[in-house]
């Protein structure tokens, strides 16, 4: 089985010694001008005296200049795609001799990829219920449901309430403010509903309750905060009629039945994405297993850099302070490992792919996607692209393009069944 050793290489590279004195007579003019010595003005000083005084930085400014070219040369001329910077050892660099050195490094696969077209996949074209269209109304029928505030009474089961919830202890950012709660809903915790039933506006309880550990809201999942809960208002829910009237005040439908029809086609294009997705991720799957080639250790820990960072970002999106999070990153990388590898044989072979079919992401697709970044990041178009550009990103950007066409492009030659 390949494996990242099957991507190493070393070469042993000398530089002779008509470069090394060259380049040692550079570095010492150099700092000979810049050198600031007692009894001497600048570039005055004895060569001699400087090479004594300046002997380590030379050697180090020496070195700096001579071995990256000189790894540079020698892969060029070995026809080496070099992935990652080498290691260097075995270093000698002695006066009056040429440099020598022992250079250790990863080199991109070399691989043919197998037949693609034709892959066996299960993918069958979706349909939508006449219940999915009803559900997905009465949806959109609860997002214009209108509250009308009651006059006071006890609490009931099913009311809407009101609330000023303020948190006491259990928090490092309290929470002091008013929200709408449901009492006995499905998705209202327990402890509120039993600390609102049967209580009149205006009259406070002070209560614990501990968040479950699965809470979804992960700055709250697992801890144990202490309330004060006043309700203000009991509110009766009022939904719209379903008529003629609803579908043109949502905008671009005349009649119930155009929203109807618009229903339909939105729900059949997210199930025909979601079964797509599922259907190109098993094409993915098979690929990498009819394609063993080694990876580059280098490639498949800049992956896992990449899942972390994804999703330190998902977690500070939910309030959870990334910096707070202490990453042992030998457990991450061998809990990332299997995923990693798998994402870039995907991706290389996808490359591989796009190159044999010569699909390519175009400028008008680089600037649309640019343009959606833009009106996501409410911001001009020219400015997201500077940034962008910046950023190295627009080239990411076009490779995502291209793999998700050379996808595209597996799927719809593949043989779908049932």
């Amino acid at each position: 089985m390949p494996t990242a050793e099957d991507c190493k290489r070393s070469l042993e590279i000398e530089v002779p010694l008509e470069e090394v004195e060259r380049a040692k007579e550079r570095v010492t003019n150099s700092i000979k001008q810049r050198a600031r010595l007692p009894g001497f003005r600048p570039g005055k000083a004895p060569t001699s005296l400087i090479e004594s005084r300046f002997q380590s930085e030379i050697r180090s400014e020496v070195l700096d200049a001579l071995l990256p070219q000189a790894f540079r040369d020698r892969v060029q001329k070995e026809d080496l795609k070099v992935v990652g910077t080498p290691d260097v050892s075995e270093l000698h660099f002695e006066p009056g001799q040429p440099i020598r050195f022992k250079a250790v490094f990863e080199v991109a696969p070399v691989f043919d990829v197998g037949e693609y077209r034709g892959l066996p996949v299960k993918y069958q074209e979706p349909t939508v219920t006449d219940e999915e269209i009803t559900k997905r109304l009465e949806s959109m029928r609860e997002s214009k449901a209108e509250y009308i505030n009651l006059d006071p009474r006890l609490i009931e089961n099913g009311d809407f309430v009101l609330v000023h919830l303020k948190s006491v202890s259990g928090l490092s950012e309290p929470i002091d403010q008013d929200v709408q709660i449901q009492v006995g809903a499905e998705d209202t915790l327990p402890a509120f509903t039993e600390n609102l039933l049967g209580a009149n506006p205006e009259e406070m309880k002070e209560f614990d309750l501990t968040y479950p550990e699965d809470y979804a809201q992960e700055s709250l999942a697992g801890k144990t905060v202490r309330f004060e809960l006043t309700p203000k208002v009991i509110r009766k829910k009022e939904l719209p009629a379903l008529d003629d009237e609803f579908a043109r005040d949502l905008g671009d439908y005349q009649t119930l039945d155009e929203l109807k029809d618009a229903v339909k086609k939105s729900i059949f294009h997210e199930k025909q994405y979601v079964a797509q997705q599922e259907a190109k991720e098993e094409l993915i799957d098979q690929l990498v297993r009819q394609n063993d080639f080694p990876v580059p250790e280098a490639y498949v820990d800049r992956q896992i850099e990449n899942q972390v960072k994804a999703r330190l970002g998902d977690l500070a999106g939910r309030g959870v302070d990334p910096s707070t999070i202490k990453l042992d990153w030998q457990k991450v990388k061998e809990s990332q490992q299997d995923k990693a590898l798998k994402s870039v044989k995907a991706s290389l072979l996808l490359e591989k792919i796009s190159q044999r079919e010569s699909i390519y992401a175009t400028k008008d697709e680089v600037d649309r996607e640019v343009q959606r970044i833009a009106r996501q990041e409410r911001e001009a178009v020219p400015v997201t692209r500077a940034r962008l550009e910046k950023e190295g990103m627009l080239g990411r950007i076009a490779d995502h393009i291209q793999a998700e066409k050379t996808l595209h492009f597996l799927f719809e030659q593949a043989q779908k069944r049932a």
